[in-house]
């Protein structure tokens, strides 16, 4: 415990952002960093607590008061060190992780929370700016040759597990660049590509081949990764987009919201944009869908310069504050304000969208939305609804963009063809005993196995699935299971 007093003398501190008239100028990332101080009183807050729930919190199982003890006392290899042994990609998890572990936070019962994803970010960046990170290549290899299939976190925390481990690793990725979401879904003002790439580049450098441009499936042959790799890990997430069917849905300016954000990603990255160009310049914008993809659409339209940004949500609007339903230290399910919706946004929650109304020639010009009246089970949670009579009304919209979630991996293709079995969800089936599908040497992991998830899940869903890959290969493992770090420190 760097300072035994730390939680009550210094309040939770966050790190100044560029002004909002500023940064919607741009799509580059806007929270600064900590001055030193700041960061020295931060970690100075954790009280290393009898029972560190932020543990409990994080699916990673990281090693909070002690890499925030070592922050304190600035020994930043300690700090490097404890972090990486549990989270393999803390500059991802430190920009768009929406922090777990804060919600669990012991301070946080009657105070605000230590600013642990912040800490997280620092101690990476730190680590980098000092030459502590390293490729480091395995002493031996076994002589085992393994795919994984998907480049996003599931998919890379799975190949630098499995390359740590000796095996002969090499990633397949249907896009041009790898990353999957993080690359082409992630608006880069939450998380700049050099991040990606400088990742990608030190994961090369151990030894991990990615091949871009390969799609699994259609012009990869599954047989010959059947054939040529000792297991095979599909890891292509959760692709398919919730869509909704209401008349006039076919108009022109109805689109999911990932097809809006991948082309966006291209464009700050230079490349070319394929289809037609999906931009909200001077309209007005519709986004459907109260989450984290709906807030980047927010962002992401505010920078194209839209005439107006509104955001629907069907579930009627969440409570502040914790209630008696969302007791400490669960995960409360609160109002989230991000700092997309600072830029500008007029929210509204309990709407429904009846009808996408055209100008006559094919075009999207208004939607026609219904006011809804939602009915609580007594633990507070929407049960049903019925429309508020004469709410009906119609709204001027020339861009809709679906951001209601997505509901399984793409089927077509990889899936049907290797045959796996699908769980009631759609999504490929493996236990999480040992994330093995009905094909002995077929695992899989992140969204594709567990559904739509957090990306700090994905990492920890591809950690757990390569010990399992490991123990199928050799018989045993020596990569750590979660709470085997928390003993070993």
């Amino acid at each position: 415990m760097g300072k035994p007093t730390g939680f009550l003398e210094f309040t939770r501190e966050l790190p100044s952002k560029r002004p909002v008239q500023e940064r919607k100028n741009d799509y580059k990332e806007f929270v600064s960093l900590y001055k030193e101080s700041q960061l020295n009183q931060q970690a100075a807050r954790c009280m290393n607590c009898g029972i560190p729930f932020c543990h409990h919190g994080c699916p990673l199982g990281n090693v909070i008061p002690e890499f925030n003890d070592a922050v304190y006392k600035q020994s930043w290899q300690e700090a490097y060190d404890i972090l990486s042994s549990t989270n393999n990609f803390p500059e991802f998890t430190g920009r768009i992780c929406p922090a777990p572990c804060e919600s669990s936070c012991v301070l946080g019962i009657n105070q605000p929370p230590v600013a642990i994803e912040e800490i997280e970010k620092h101690i990476i960046e730190i680590a980098f700016d000092n030459g502590l990170v390293k490729a480091k290549k395995p002493a031996t290899r076994t002589g085992k040759k393994i795919a994984i299939v998907g480049s996003g976190p599931a998919g890379l925390a799975a190949a630098d597990q499995l390359n740590i481990a000796g095996h002969t690793v090499t990633v397949f990725e249907r896009d041009d660049e790898p990353g999957g979401l993080l690359r082409y879904g992630i608006p880069d003002f939450k998380l700049e590509k050099w991040v990606v790439a400088r990742r990608i580049k030190l994961m090369e450098e151990e030894g991990i081949t990615f091949k871009c441009n390969a799609n699994v499936g259609v012009n990869i042959s599954i047989n010959d990764l059947l054939r040529e790799y000792h297991a095979i890990v599909l890891a292509g997430g959760s692709t398919i987009p919730r869509d909704l069917p209401v008349p006039g849905r076919e108009l022109k300016g109805v689109h999911f919201a990932m097809d809006f954000l991948k082309q966006q990603n291209k464009r700050v990255s230079k490349l070319p944009v394929e289809g037609e160009a999906i931009m909200a310049t001077g309209k007005n914008v519709v986004v459907i869908g109260g989450g984290d993809t709906g807030s980047d659409c927010v962002g992401t339209s505010n920078r194209h310069k839209a005439r107006s940004v509104t955001q629907f949500e069907l579930l009627p609007k969440p409570p502040e504050a914790r209630t008696a339903h969302m007791p400490w230290p669960t995960y409360p399910m609160t109002l989230k304000t991000s700092s997309s919706h600072e830029e500008g946004a007029d929210r509204h929650w309990a709407v429904a969208t009846k009808e996408f109304i055209g100008d006559g020639k094919g075009n999207l010009k208004g939607l026609k939305i219904v006011t809804l009246e939602w009915k609580l089970t007594d633990d507070g949670r929407a049960a049903n609804f019925v429309e508020v009579p004469g709410s009906e009304r119609e709204i001027p919209c020339e861009l809709a963009l679906f951001a209601m979630g997505f509901v399984h991996p793409q089927h077509a293709g990889l899936v049907q063809e290797l045959g796996v079995e699908l769980d009631e969800r759609g999504n490929v089936k493996a236990p999480e005993k040992n994330y093995q599908t009905n094909i002995a040497k077929v695992f899989t992991a992140g969204d594709m196995r567990r559904g739509q998830s957090l990306v700090v899940w994905a990492i920890s869903e591809g950690r757990e699935c390569a010990r399992k890959v490991d123990e199928y290969l050799m018989g045993q493992s020596l990569l750590e299971r979660k709470d085997q770090s928390l003993i070993a420190l």
